[in-house]
């Protein structure tokens, strides 16, 4: 593909990064006058004079953790915890939820979350039908593509999660041309497709995210004649990232500016060096400063072999917390919290995530001084409500599990 979604894709380095650095200082200014909780962050900061990467780092880094607190602090008054510069009513069309929960707004404008410019470059163009299996329940993520989809002149089926035979039989029916939600998800439709001897072949390329997609699985995808792009997105930035045909990294969006950082600061890392992905987002219906993703990356040198100039990263490489996506779904070290202490018989619980790549398995494993009856079946149950996902639960002895204050562990193979 040699064509691009717009003239700000191949416009010279030089030329990108003067243009956000002079848009940064009145994003800032905006900030500060309009939302709540930059008001307080950057009260004592003067931010006519951030004009470089720099400058920037002079403002603290907002974590998600730390999003969530101020969220749950100001609930009474403001679902957002004061981040929203945006009023409810033609401006905002959807609240969203995310586990915590966070609360996301979305604003009015075409393609708020900007994920035309990914679903371009992976091929999808206007006129074409789009099976979209993210979900449409609280999150964000189906509306996100759905969103980029339109903006790129598709047409859009709302698949949703779930429902694999009845998914497979509107893909036989319609033909859908493109298919956008998580790796895990299609690889269970083509296979089912391919058990049931269904005619899918109209499927030729697919936008991927909420989940890692490993090179193994993307060429196991092409083997099925699926040419898989990766997206990287989150409820709160809306597009961040997204691969291209060169498959070299990913490129970063032209409304963000990203900086890698070392995990617990904000001090970027020498380029190359893996840290953590951290955003500001130059959406002023949701200006988040310096936001702390939680995910590691690194920047690749040189620029995208497709003719895009904006800079590019490695993608996901782990957790900079103990945060972990799973099943595309984040689940939090709180959550594993609110579980154990849910029953007085656990002293102490760990969450094991295992499984290769579109395979999640979750066990949790806690100690308990008393089984009783049911005591599993009970915890599991608990583990669906405050996660939304299936786990197994196995009961360990006290003092068994290891002392070294992981409340998740990440133990997937990402070959």
């Amino acid at each position: 593909m040699t064509d691009f979604f717009d003239r700000l894709e191949t416009r010279s380095p030089a030329d990108r990064e003067a243009a956000q650095m002079a848009a940064l200082p009145g994003q800032l200014a905006h900030a500060k006058q309009n939302s709540a909780a930059f008001a307080d962050i950057l009260r004592d900061i003067d931010v006519s004079g951030i004009q470089s990467r720099a400058a920037l780092t002079r403002i603290p880094v907002t974590r998600k953790s730390e999003l969530l607190e101020r969220q749950k602090a100001k609930r009474q008054h403001d679902a957002f915890g004061g981040f929203s510069a945006l009023l409810r009513g033609p401006a905002m069309s959807r609240i969203f939820a995310s586990p915590g929960p966070i609360y996301e707004p979305e604003g009015a404008s075409k393609d708020y979350w900007r994920a035309g410019r990914a679903l371009f470059a992976a091929g999808f163009r206007s006129g074409e039908l789009v099976h979209n299996s993210f979900s449409y329940h609280m999150t964000p993520g189906a509306f996100i593509l759905e969103s980029g989809a339109h903006a790129v002149g598709c047409t859009v089926f709302p698949a949703g999660t779930g429902q694999t035979e009845q998914q497979l039989e509107a893909m036989v029916d319609l033909k859908p041309n493109g298919y956008t939600g998580t790796p895990s998800f299609l690889r269970i439709l083509l296979e089912k497709a391919r058990d049931t001897g269904s005619d899918v072949r109209s499927l030729s390329k697919a936008s991927v995210g909420g989940e890692a997609c490993p090179p193994s699985l993307t060429a196991w995808f092409k083997e099925q004649g699926v040419d898989v792009y990766q997206t990287y997105a989150t409820a709160d930035l809306g597009l961040v990232a997204y691969e291209t045909a060169a498959r070299e990294g990913l490129v970063l969006e032209e409304g963000v500016i990203v900086e890698i950082v070392r995990p617990g600061t904000g001090d970027p890392v020498a380029e190359g060096e893996v840290g953590e992905l951290v955003v500001t987002s130059l959406n002023p219906a949701y200006p988040l400063i310096r936001f702390g993703t939680g995910d590691l990356s690194a920047v690749l040198p040189g620029t995208c072999p497709t003719g895009r100039t904006a800079p590019r990263i490695k993608g996901w490489m782990g957790r900079a917390d103990q945060t972990t996506k799973i099943k595309g779904m984040f689940v939090h070290a709180a959550q594993v919290a609110d579980i154990a202490k849910r029953f007085p018989q656990v002293h102490k619980a760990r969450l094991v995530v295992s499984g290769e790549m579109a395979n999640d398995q979750m066990c949790l494993q806690v100690e308990a001084s008393d089984v009783g009856e049911g005591l599993r079946e009970q915890i599991e149950a608990a583990m669906r409500e405050v996660t939304k996902l299936r786990g197994q639960v196995q009961v360990v002895r006290p003092g068994s599990l290891p002392n070294d204050g992981k409340v998740i562990e990440d133990a997937r193979s990402y070959r």
